[in-house]
């Protein structure tokens, strides 16, 4: 389980004209929530905020929250930016609760070369980079190994075909595929720029317009 650690100061002001003056001051209004407490506003210096979502896996990465005296473990659960210069205009963190399970999204981290690259010069496609799971907070993975090194050229992997840590229940779909090896494109319109593939189609084609008339 990856963890990192972050100050915040409670507010009790709250609206678009104290964010603003925040934002001014090199600060990020913020809220933390969870089942068992009311939400309560927050204020974070921008500046370590940014120093630590550069850090971080954000979405599998316990944030341990120096709030009023105490420290409480959270999760990001969602980050707003500015559509433009992209600073942070707000953070929202989720108290976690001993026992109870969070779902998470855990990066995939691809291992080894595939067999399809290393013997036929093929490509491997990565569509997935991380998958949605249910996990206890403390068994939260820093990422998950998809070894591809069987993989031959046409061959791919799917969610069902990972090789998961005990105690994980994945909630992405099963059947979803995380990868692919296929051919260079070199080779696929090489291959379909073959005589006899498509240009004797068009050719029946245009003697069935003629006939027609």
């Amino acid at each position: 389980m990856a963890s990192a650690n972050l100050s915040a100061e409670t507010r009790t002001e709250s609206g678009k004209g104290v964010a603003r003056k925040l934002r001014a001051a090199g600060r990020v209004p913020g809220v933390i929530y969870g089942h068992a407490r009311e939400p309560q506003s927050l204020s974070l210096v921008a500046r370590d905020l940014d120093k630590l979502l550069s850090q971080i896996a954000v979405s599998s990465t316990v944030v341990e929250l120096s709030l009023a005296g105490a420290t409480t473990r959270t999760l990001i659960r969602e980050i707003q930016r500015h559509p433009f210069k992209k600073n942070v205009l707000h953070v929202d963190f989720q108290e976690m609760v001993a026992g109870e399970k969070v779902t998470v999204k855990v990066p995939l981290v691809f291992v080894g070369v595939p067999e399809g690259v290393r013997l036929s010069g093929a490509l491997l496609e990565q569509i997935l980079h991380s998958i949605e799971v249910l996990v206890d907070p403390a068994n939260i993975p820093n990422h998950i190994d998809v070894d591809v090194t069987h993989l031959a050229m046409g061959h791919s992997l799917h969610v069902r075909d990972l090789v998961l840590p005990e105690g994980i229940e994945v909630l992405s779909d099963e059947d979803a595929t995380i990868c692919a090896v296929i051919a260079p494109r070199a080779v696929v319109e090489a291959a379909a720029a073959e005589p006899g593939a498509a240009e004797p189609e068009l050719i029946r084609k245009a003697k069935e317009d003629e006939d027609a008339k």
